[in-house]
């Protein structure tokens, strides 16, 4: 086992939990919609303006501070569903980027919705994501942010991941329980075999080949990697881990350059118990679209996502529980050696939840309402009804698929009997005969 130097340990990613986050897809982000989510207990809306520009605003009209929830967006303005309020983007002589009331109620009001402004975070769109720089504290414009982080340095490509090369599958995931723990999940490789043995794919992965591996670990201003060993097998690479602050992981299964499957994973911390999980599985094979979309592929790599975490949800919000009652602490609980990660994550988090006190800039009492946290559960596990859709729309398609091969073959069996029999005049036609 490695003794790490002070100097070493004391080495950790310098993003905190504030930062860049990829919050939605870009095919989520459609023309004339509103994409509604959370930070941190505070509401937000993402949006494409009049310029098809993503924009993620504070969901609270500054007239009377209703949502745009029940809103719309006509043509890139957004329209408050209250009293109509139109907002659009202007950019002003100063260089400001500003969302600017253009109209409530009638002229008499013009000049008062000129100083009617919504206030929004830096939100750009890369690699068909959607990225929100977000501190806790929504500005007039994207330029009065002092960013203090770079974007490419969370985007896969610095990390030896060149996005052509790959076909992906997405899922998104809705828990009802802290954020973190998830994160926690997915850096931990032993679960896999155990808990997820009977529903991965293959022979490799399940509780008969659970074992121990060797890690090495790496760690810079920028993320955390672990990668893990076989010990027997020429000790050849099983998984590399990466965690980029503050809530990407990527996953390569074998050696980086020659991975088969990589998964993205996004984690949003949307509220106090409400989290959202961006999946991405990306491989280097079945790139064909057309066979693919034979063999249902992207259905039922759904219904195995949707499995998988569901076999997650019951342990993480049990963890989530022990947690928030403080048994989850170092004199509680006994890591393994491939736990190290976990480990590195803690401290992580803890530093950074001390620095920056994220959930103490938005808080929540028992109190509060909670209209958005409910209406942000969209998505299995927290609601399972898009695990159930995808099972039927699996079965249907299923049994149209066998139904059309059962004409083909019968076809294909009749078909040249009747053939001949009609060269031959030997089938009879209907006659249509008059009465006298």
């Amino acid at each position: 086992m490695t003794v790490e130097s002070p100097i070493e340990k004391a080495i950790r990613p310098s993003v905190g939990l504030l930062g860049w986050y990829s919050v939605c897809a870009s095919k989520l982000l459609k023309e004339n919609e509103l994409y509604h989510l959370s930070m941190f207990n505070e509401p937000l809306v993402i949006y494409r303006d009049k310029n098809n520009k993503p924009r993620c605003i504070k969901d609270s009209c500054p007239h009377r501070s209703a949502s745009f929830r029940g809103g719309e967006n006509e043509n890139g303005e957004i329209v408050c569903p209250y009293h109509g309020g139109r907002f659009t983007t202007s950019c002003n002589q100063d260089g400001s980027d500003r969302i600017t009331c253009k109209h409530i109620i009638d002229s008499h009001y013009d000049n008062f919705a000129n100083h009617l402004h919504l206030r929004q975070y830096p939100c750009v769109e890369q690699g068909d994501y959607i990225y929100i720089y977000y501190t806790g504290e929504a500005q007039p414009s994207p330029n009065d942010f002092q960013i203090k982080s770079h974007l490419e340095n969370s985007l896969p490509e610095a990390y030896g991941f060149d996005l052509k090369d790959y076909e992906y599958e997405e899922v998104f995931i809705d828990f009802k329980c802290d954020w973190s723990r998830i994160i926690e999940n997915h850096l931990d490789i032993l679960h896999i075999f155990w808990l997820h043995g009977n529903t991965l794919p293959g022979n490799d992965v399940n509780r008969k080949t659970i074992k121990s591996f060797n890690q090495s670990i790496n760690k810079d201003q920028y993320h955390l990697r672990s990668v893990y060993h076989e010990k027997e097998n020429n000790k050849e690479e099983f998984i590399s881990q990466i965690f980029i602050p503050p809530g990407r992981v990527i996953i390569f299964k074998g050696a980086t350059e020659q991975a088969r499957y990589v998964q993205v994973l996004d984690h949003i911390p949307l509220s106090h118990n409400r989290a959202r999980i961006i999946v991405r599985h990306y491989r280097k094979f079945l790139r064909n679209k057309l066979l693919c979309k034979l063999l249902l592929f992207k259905q039922r790599q759904q219904k195995v996502f949707y499995k998988i975490f569901s076999e997650d949800y019951l342990v993480l919000q049990t963890q989530t529980f022990n947690e928030q009652m403080g048994y989850l602490n170092q004199g509680q609980t006994k890591l393994l050696a491939e736990d190290k990660m976990i480990n590195l994550f803690w401290d992580w988090h803890q530093h950074s939840l001390e620095k920056e006190h994220p959930w103490d800039i938005h808080p929540t009492t028992a109190h509060t309402n909670t209209i958005h946290q409910d209406m942000l559960m969209l998505y299995p596990p927290a609601n399972p009804q898009l695990s159930h859709d995808i099972k039927r729309i699996i079965d249907r398609k299923v049994a149209v698929r066998l139904f059309s091969i059962i004409l083909i073959i019968l076809a294909l069996i009749f078909a040249p009997d009747l053939v001949q029999q009609i060269k031959s005049g030997n089938v009879s036609m209907p006659m249509v005969g008059t009465q006298e």
